[in-house]
């Protein structure tokens, strides 16, 4: 048995290599499925998001390892080579380890950011749903919830607000100063969206405008605000009204190009706009950072920006990773109790069937009218013998051969205070 996480993240891979590897949400099923399908892997989830994509894996041993990473390159229609140098591969107890940080936001580009963790939670809600998790992969899950919560309430690891919206609400900020003469635009309803508009409220944006799919969605988000909630195809006709763009969709081709935003700086004038792309595949074409009044940035280079609403954070971050450190022991003694399972109950099994047997023999000595003192007596000294015949005999041949090791483990197993006779 071997777990592992196979992945690829904001740390080893820029936004235009990780956009490649996403997996769509009208993906997922089938990506599931095929992934099972491998020769070797028997439980598999996926987590797909704007930073990380990452592949958990129950294998039957460690030879299928590099055969996911292959998958990983085969299902994106690529070629391994150009991934595998962004590529990262954890096993068994730093496997375990990784997805406890994953949950808590000890590897986010957002230091204890909580998205993540609901992120892990639908992951594994999907992969659980198509019937591709098992045992191993159901506890490490719940142990990862379970922790990521420990976190939360033991530490100041969320006490700051410190996220991908907040710093992209903040960069607008340094920009344009005063935001209560501007407007918003958000493209996608999604919770980086909603996060995003929470900020922009909270520092006074002037007007919010939502765009997406389900126009329903939009209005809603928007009434919460004031704003206006319109359909995706409608931006073209929209854009020039917005002075700040957040865009975040699961889209997978960019639904903002260059045309489009040239377009609306001609009708304003060309009076500047901030744009900020979340989303990965990326919603807005690269090509438009070149216009000379488009401020374009994407996740990567929010980085900055982060960095300086960090510092608040490292000293819960240190005690984070010492209650990761004790789970970890945790789940990993679980894990190895689960090798034990089958001896355990082989040896109950064994024990039931020498009950049963004797007391059969004991109901029939009682048939035949014999002293129930009499019965009695036989049944706990057959029972005895019969339980204790293995292990003493053991037992004689390891002292007869100088196998202290085992007396040793003996002592220990069967709870005794005695020292193995050395002669």
């Amino acid at each position: 048995m071997s777990l592992i996480t196979v992945g690829i993240n904001h740390k080893t891979a820029p936004v235009d290599i990780r956009e490649r590897v996403v997996f769509a949400p009208d993906q997922l099923d089938q990506a599931l499925r095929d992934i099972r399908a491998l020769a070797g892997v028997r439980e598999a989830a996926i987590l797909s998001t704007c930073n990380r994509t990452e592949l958990y894996c129950d294998l039957e041993d460690d030879e299928q390892q590099a055969e996911v990473v292959d998958w990983l390159g085969r299902f994106h229609h690529l070629n391994v080579a150009d991934i595998e140098p962004y590529v990262y591969l954890h096993e068994n107890e730093t496997a375990v380890r990784h997805m406890l940080r994953v949950a808590c936001g000890l590897d986010s580009l957002v230091l204890g950011e909580p998205q993540i963790l609901g992120q892990l939670k639908l992951a594994f809600q999907q992969a659980n749903d198509s019937g591709a998790v098992g045992r191993h992969l159901n506890r490490l899950f719940q142990h990862a919830f379970a922790v990521a919560k420990q976190v939360r309430t033991d530490t100041a690891i969320g006490a700051s607000p410190v996220s991908v919206a907040f710093a992209a609400v903040s960069l607008a900020k340094r920009i344009f100063g005063d935001l209560g003469d501007y407007t918003a635009l958000m493209i996608g309803a999604g919770e980086t969206i909603e996060l995003a508009a929470q900020h922009l409220e909270a520092n006074g944006i002037g007007r919010m405008l939502v765009a997406n799919r389900s126009v329903e969605r939009a209005r809603k988000l928007a009434e919460q605000y004031g704003g206006e909630g319109f359909a995706l195809p409608q931006i073209g006709d929209r854009l020039h009204e917005a002075d700040i763009v957040v865009s975040s969709t699961a889209a997978p081709l960019p639904i903002l190009g260059k045309g489009a935003a040239e377009r609306a700086l001609k009708k304003r004038k060309h009076r500047p706009m901030f744009m900020v792309d979340i989303a990965v595949p990326r919603d807005i074409e690269p090509e438009v950072a070149q216009l000379d009044d488009v401020y374009l940035y994407t996740v990567d280079d929010l980085e900055e920006v982060i960095q300086e609403n960090m510092e608040s954070r490292q000293q819960a971050a240190a005690q984070a990773e010492e209650i990761v450190d004790l789970r970890v022991d945790d789940f990993m003694g679980w894990l190895r109790a689960q090798g034990a399972i089958s001896t355990i109950v082989a040896y109950r099994e064994r024990a039931e069937a020498l009950r049963h047997e004797v007391h059969e023999k004991a109901e029939r000595l009682l048939a035949q009218g014999r002293d129930p003192e009499e019965v009695l007596e036989f049944v706990t000294r057959t029972l005895t013998n019969k339980l204790t015949h293995d292990a003493t005999s053991s037992l004689n041949q390891a002292a007869h051969d100088g196998d202290t090791e085992l007396l040793y483990a003996a002592i220990r197993l069967l709870n005794l205070n005695e020292t193995p006779n050395k002669k």
